[in-house]
């Protein structure tokens, strides 16, 4: 099979048939003297952080006050096109055992395969993959639902397009809007928030999805960031001139800074490099596990965050896939275990936290001749929260047979993943979805059984 070349938006990926995706940065962030428009103007107010001092955790300030009630969405993106038929697989469907004669895993009936080669019953039709066994007592607990046979209208199979119309909230790349649905929702959202930590997203570069937010951050760890003199001035005398200059104006860009300010004071007392995961929670090594272990912290912290958003790569799997082992499963086991942590890790702050897990585009059901799977159509959601409904795998499935297929051979989308946005809009975070997706329609799939 010749390797197939993708065109790829540089600053998030790039495929070249190899099975794995290569991601590039912008350089490191230069620290600058601002000035007082420079100081809060599109990006520059996302520089402005804090210094620690190495204080002890347990003399949190902040933890003296109430609980925060602000819902917090946190969306992770699986980028390169994850298999959802290896995530949660069919064995229920004869086509999935004959179309992936090496990809498939054993039906959990099987109970001659090896366990870490067969497959985790889920209801009695589809099953889990071994290697995220850290997710199953989230399903069984009620807290974790997957929707199946789920995508955009997308019909171009490319990386860079398929991304581009999700971000942006719309049913293809041919769409005229620009800004992405997470930062549509911060324009409307019912919370008035203006903290500069409202929207975070641990990545090199801002996603598509907060293009035109005006309260998003973009970091690769919240240690990279502090608040930075001039080379000639103490950090104090810093803080004070910032304070003393934005005191005196009454002006909207006076308000953010001082708003940013009012979060560092909060912050000084912390040291998120040194902060342990609180319940004994154990993040699996990696930047996925970093990046939920300091959303948790940002959470409890309750410094105004609202949006997450996380990227995990690796998902272009076109040579040597694997199915109980192979490059799939390391990094389902790093996803698997950075969520399970994670949630274990928010404690009580679970009652207000929603993830959602999501890829641009599944692969195609019958394996290639390089044992792996080639760019296809439906994939899975997952989604993270109290009280969903998880009795069974939601969405409604077409089949594996070749007249049920799309294209040439893949899974047919029958749910729109709009759907499933909607609802986490309208239920968790009293959005009117009508308002994030305009002309779009959504049929619930009951995901959650009421708002909260």
């Amino acid at each position: 099979m010749a390797l197939e070349v993708c065109e790829m938006k540089e600053d998030w990926t790039s495929c070249n048939g190899n099975g794995r995706l290569k991601e590039s940065g912008r350089g490191d962030p230069r620290h600058w003297p601002p000035t007082r428009r420079q100081f809060l103007v599109g990006g520059a107010v996302s520089s402005i952080w804090w210094f620690s001092k190495g204080s002890a955790l347990a003399d949190l300030a902040i933890q003296k006050g109430k609980p925060s009630d602000t819902e917090v969405l946190v969306n992770i993106f699986l980028r390169g096109g994850a298999d959802g038929l290896s995530i949660v697989a069919p064995f229920g469907e004869d086509g999935y055992h004959r179309l992936r004669p090496t990809l498939r895993l054993a039906s959990p009936k099987n109970r001659q395969a090896d366990v870490s080669n067969r497959l985790i019953d889920l209801d009695g039709f589809f099953g889990l993959n071994p290697n995220l066994s850290a997710l199953l007592p989230l399903y069984r607990s009620g807290n974790l639902s997957f929707i199946h046979a789920v995508g955009s209208l997308d019909q171009s199979r490319s990386h860079f397009e398929a991304m581009s119309a999700m971000e942006r909230g719309l049913a293809d790349n041919h769409g005229s809007v620009a800004s992405g649905w997470l930062a549509r929702y911060l324009a409307v959202g019912p919370v008035d928030n203006r903290s500069p930590l409202r929207a975070v997203a641990f990545s090199q570069v801002m996603p598509d999805s907060l293009r035109g937010a005006t309260h998003a951050t973009a970091i690769s760890s919240l240690a990279d960031y502090k608040l930075v003199p001039p080379l000639s001035g103490s950090q104090d005398a810093f803080t004070k001139s910032l304070s003393s200059m934005y005191a005196a104006k009454k002006d909207e860009i006076a308000e953010a800074g001082m708003e940013t300010l009012d979060v560092l004071k909060t912050l000084n007392n912390l040291d998120p490099a040194k902060e342990l995961p609180h319940h004994n929670a154990r993040y699996p090594n990696g930047e996925l596990g970093e990046a939920l272990r300091q959303i948790a912290f940002l959470v409890r912290a309750n410094v105004g965050l609202e949006i997450a958003c996380v990227d995990k790569g690796g998902w272009d799997t076109h040579f040597v896939q694997g199915a109980g082992n192979g490059l799939m499963a390391g990094i389902l086991r790093e996803l698997g275990g950075a969520l399970s942590a994670f949630w274990q890790d928010l404690g009580r702050e679970t009652r207000r936290v929603t993830v959602c897990i999501q890829t641009e585009f599944g692969r195609r059901v019958y394996e290639n001749q390089s044992l792996g799977t080639d760019h296809g159509r439906g994939s899975v959601m997952l989604v993270l929260g109290q009280t969903l409904k998880c009795d069974r795998v939601l969405g409604v499935w077409p089949g594996l047979e070749e007249h049920q297929l799309e294209g040439p051979g893949d899974l047919r989308v029958t749910t729109d993943y709009r759907t499933v946005l909607s609802e986490i809009l309208d239920k968790r975070l009293r959005c009117e979805p009508a308002a994030i997706f305009p002309g779009f329609k959504p049929q619930y799939l009951g995901l959650m059984d009421h708002a909260f």
